[in-house]
C-alpha cells in the first residue's frame, strides 16, 4: 500500500473503483499512463478487502505501470467513513492535496421495488442518500484538498436517463422502454415505479443540479467541473447483469471509461460546467 505520492503524479480519487465503470476508469488511466503521464490512483470502495482484491488484479494486468494504486475505504452512506477517507487522502500526499475527484460511486434500487425486497420509501431514500447526499458530503469534505492542487478537477458521473428534455423521446427501443407509458387504469404494473428506474433517474437529475451548484460555489476558485454522461453501459447497475444489458443495446464499459479519462486529461475543457456526452453536450 502506497503511503505518499510523487510530486510529478496527478493524485486522483475514484469512488466505487473496485468494480463496474469505476474499475474500467482506473484501467483506462493505467493504459493512458503508459503513453502520457503516471497517476497516483486512490481506489475508493465500501469494502477494503474488495479494494485490495481489485488492486491486486490491476497490478497483475499492468505490471509495468509507473502509476501507484492505494485502497481507500469509502462508504457514501456513512459520514464517518467519508471523513476518514478524506483524512487518509490528506495524509497520503505531501501537500495534503487532491488533483482530481471522480464521483463515480452510485446505486440503483428500482428493481428491488418491483421484486418487493424493498419498499418504495426505503428504495427512494437509499437512492438519494447514496447518489446525491453522500456525493455532496464527500465533495464538501474534499474541496479543501482540491483547492491545494494546481489544476483541480471535479467530475460527477451523470446519466443519459437524467435529462428532462430526453423524457419526451421514444426514438429507439431503449427510450421506448424508459419513457413509455403503461396502459390506462390503476393500479399500474409493479414495474412502473420499479423496473423503469424512476428513483435512479430522479437522483441523476438531482445530481446535475448538484454539479451546477458546485460550479456556482467554486466559480472563483479555478476548479474545473463537469457531469460526465458515459452512455448506456453493460455494468451490474440496478441488480442487472452485463449480459442482459448488452442484449438491450448497452455498450462496453471501456467506452465510457475512456471518455471519462479524456475529460480528466483535458480534452473537454471547453465544456466546463456542462453535462457532457462523448459527442455532444447533453440537454438539461
Amino acid at each position: 500500500m502506497s503511503t505518499s505520492s510523487s510530486p510529478s503524479k496527478k493524485t486522483i480519487f475514484i469512488t466505487g473503483g473496485n468494480a463496474g465503470l469505476g474499475l474500467e476508469i482506473i484501467k483506462s488511466l493505467l493504459r493512458s499512463a503508459s503513453t502520457t503521464t503516471s497517476y497516483d490512483i486512490l481506489l475508493g470502495s465500501r469494502s477494503l478487502p474488495n479494494a485490495h482484491t481489485a488492486i491486486a488484479a490491476l497490478r497483475s494486468s499492468f505490471p509495468a505501470t509507473a502509476s501507484t494504486l492505494t485502497a481507500v475505504q469509502c462508504d457514501l452512506a456513512s459520514d464517518t467513513s467519508l471523513t476518514d477517507a478524506i483524512a487518509t487522502i490528506a495524509a497520503h500526499t505531501e501537500r495534503g492535496h487532491l488533483d482530481i475527484l471522480v464521483n463515480n460511486a452510485g446505486a440503483a434500487y428500482d428493481s428491488r421495488i418491483a421484486s418487493g425486497t424493498m419498499g418504495m420509501r426505503e428504495a427512494w431514500n437509499a437512492s438519494w442518500d447514496t447518489n446525491v447526499t453522500g456525493t455532496q458530503v464527500l465533495t464538501s469534505l474534499a474541496v479543501p484538498l482540491l483547492l491545494k492542487a494546481e489544476d483541480p478537477r471535479l467530475i460527477f458521473l451523470a446519466s443519459g436517463t437524467s435529462t428532462l428534455a430526453g423524457t419526451e423521446s421514444k426514438e429507439n427501443d431503449m427510450l421506448k422502454r424508459l419513457n413509455g407509458s403503461p396502459p390506462a387504469g390503476w393500479p399500474k404494473p409493479s414495474t412502473t415505479f420499479g423496473g423503469a428506474a424512476s428513483s435512479y433517474r430522479s437522483t441523476k437529475t438531482g445530481l446535475n443540479m448538484l454539479m451546477r451548484e458546485w460550479v456556482r460555489v467554486l466559480g472563483n476558485d479555478g476548479v474545473k467541473i463537469w457531469a460526465v454522461s458515459p452512455g448506456f453501459l453493460a455494468t451490474g447497475l440496478n441488480d442487472s447483469t452485463p449480459e442482459k444489458l448488452r442484449a438491450m443495446g448497452a455498450l462496453d464499459p471501456v467506452i465510457g471509461a475512456d471518455f471519462t479519462v479524456s475529460v480528466i486529461e483535458g480534452k473537454r475543457d471547453q465544456d466546463v460546467g456542462k453535462v457532457i456526452r462523448r459527442d455532444a453536450v447533453q440537454n438539461w
